[in-house]
């Protein structure tokens, strides 16, 4: 195993990252960026966990910067020795912050070109709290249900925040979504902590498999 390996690895010991193998977890990470038409400046991972995709794509793309935010003090402190010991503190910052108090942070409202999300929450959280990151003509990029499905992604539900669908795409037998910034997101959003997932701007109920 290589570095970045090793780190999966750990994270997987915290209980960071999920029992499938280190090699998966790369592979759905890169898959991301399999869909982007050019490399952004920044890609901020929201809620990040144990640093997938965001210290994968990082390790993959020298040339990215990128931003991982989760908001338990846990995952960032042990995030922030993984980027030091992988070398890319240079490059890579981690934030501890709610998606929620993010998103009101004049440092980071409107100043994002891209969001990654990989099971931040339901795709109503997950909009409310990535639109107001990002700068006008931007993208958000999830990881999606091998199936598609339109109630994830209501075009009325996407609008109030300015977003609009984009691109979906394939890679390695994952599915991903792009989630386009068409016009600033409303001042108003996002709403308070806790507000985003106790009262969804639409509802999404999972499809028993």
């Amino acid at each position: 195993m290589d570095e970045l390996d090793d780190v999966l690895a750990a994270a997987q010991r915290q209980g960071f990252l999920g029992p499938a193998s280190v090699a998966e977890h790369r592979r759905h990470a890169l898959g991301f960026a399999a869909g982007w038409e050019d490399l952004p400046p920044l890609a901020l991972d929201l809620g990040s966990g144990g640093g997938v995709p965001g210290l994968v794509l990082a390790v993959e793309y020298p040339t990215l910067s990128v931003c991982l935010v989760d908001s338990r003090e846990r995952s960032t402190d042990w995030l922030t020795e993984a980027v030091r010991s992988l070398g890319l503190s240079n490059r890579v910052a981690v934030v501890r912050a709610r998606g929620e108090e993010l998103g009101r942070d004049l440092q980071w409202r409107a100043q994002v070109p891209m969001v990654v999300a990989r099971g931040f929450g339901p795709p109503a959280v997950v909009a409310e709290c990535g639109a107001p990151l990002l700068v006008t003509g931007a993208s958000m990029v999830v990881s999606e249900p091998p199936t598609p499905d339109a109630s994830r992604w209501p075009r009325a539900g996407l609008g109030e925040l300015g977003l609009g669908l984009g691109r979906r795409w394939a890679h390695g037998g994952s599915h991903y979504q792009e989630l386009v910034q068409l016009a600033p997101c409303p001042e108003r959003f996002p709403r308070r902590v806790g507000v985003p997932a106790k009262r969804p701007l639409w509802e999404w109920v999972r499809a028993r498999p």
